[in-house]
């Protein structure tokens, strides 16, 4: 398939809106491709930040369009670190990008930057999108995430492509596989023995994972368990005015131990 320039009309954007799209449309200083769906999802999930200071990790920097669309859409007060394989990637330096050069699916890259980076506000992995990759990177990267902070995989298309490490719906092992698990453990409030649940990482630490095509936005913000609450004396059911998710599982019959 050719490439050739688009415009607005054909992207079905007749007019600004999209601040993300716009810093695309305007900033054709190097080479940066993304999926159309991508803008409204990231303008979506990213507009808070914008102004603000925040240390922005992007992994897949290549030819380094998508770094100076960064910062144009998140604003001088961004503190924007790329990480890539290709040692080409020192050249965006001189735009006063902090780049590093190392391999996403090794572990000791990881080790290395994370003793000089020890925390981000939002980690985007656009880079090799192999399993091993998004798996590695993901947990090295996730424990340093802030609290409040974002944790971004793109293309996750690849998590059903045999050549990426992934294989068909249910294969095991791929990034898509990781999110669904992820899913589950968020909810181990609801399955987990409930002497455990407070452990399982993903419950205490995950209130919300946005699936989106080819896209996955994972929040990090410290939860407490959780809990309902009532309020009105109207209607034929009578509610308590609180009750935490021990109360709500042995009011339904759900194990003590787990199901």
């Amino acid at each position: 398939m050719g490439c050739r320039p688009v415009d607005r009309g054909e992207l079905g954007v007749t007019s600004s809106g999209n601040a993300l799209l716009d810093a695309f449309i305007a900033g054709p200083e190097r080479s940066v491709h993304k999926w159309v769906d991508y803008f409204s999802a990231y303008d979506r999930l990213l507009s808070p930040w914008r102004g603000r200071p925040l240390t922005f990790l992007e992994i897949g920097v290549q030819n380094g369009g998508s770094t100076l669309m960064w910062r144009d859409y998140l604003g001088p007060d961004a503190r924007i670190i790329g990480v890539d394989v290709d040692p080409n990637c020192r050249a965006m330096t001189e735009h006063g990008f902090e780049i590093w050069i190392g391999d996403q699916a090794d572990p000791a890259f990881w080790d290395g930057f994370k003793a000089a980076v020890p925390s981000v506000d939002v980690v985007l992995d656009d880079g090799g999108h192999t399993m091993r990759q998004q798996l590695v990177t993901f947990d090295a990267l996730f424990p340093i995430v802030s609290n409040g902070g974002l944790y971004i995989v793109e293309d996750t298309h690849t998590s059903y492509f045999p050549g990426h490490g992934g294989g068909p719906p249910g294969h095991p092992g791929t990034w898509m596989a990781r999110v669904k698990d992820l899913i589950d453990q968020m909810h181990a409030w609801y399955h987990a023995p409930i002497d455990r649940a407070d452990q399982v990482m993903a419950a205490t630490m995950i209130p919300s994972i946005t699936v989106f095509d080819s896209l996955v936005a994972i929040e990090k913000r410290r939860r407490s368990p959780p809990l309902t609450l009532a309020r009105g004396q109207g209607g034929h059911r009578k509610n308590p005015p609180a009750m935490d998710y021990i109360a709500m599982r042995r009011a339904l019959r759900v194990p003590d131990g787990g199901v």
